[in-house]
């Protein structure tokens, strides 16, 4: 299993965290805004745990969307 982790920055706004983590990971607002928060203070944010395949996927779903919106968002996925 993996962990699939959004990376903090200067740049990315906190709204649009927020709208990645409902739509990728289907979280309800008050979800998003504690793990984006998590992303803002601590440097990082757990959106989940998945197989390898879908994380690998999901990781691709935010990093295309993020930059398609020109903000410098980073997912990243580790082994759990």
């Amino acid at each position: 299993m993996f962990q699939v982790l959004l990376l903090n920055d200067d740049f990315t706004p906190m709204e649009f965290v927020v709208v990645v983590l409902q739509k990728f990971f289907g979280m309800g607002r008050e979800k998003a805004t504690q793990v984006m928060l998590a992303v803002h203070r601590e440097g990082r944010g757990v959106c989940g745990l998945y197989p390898r395949d879908i994380a690998s996927t999901k990781v691709e779903q935010v990093c295309s969307f993020s930059r398609q919106h020109q903000h410098p968002l980073q997912c990243v996925m580790e082994e759990a």
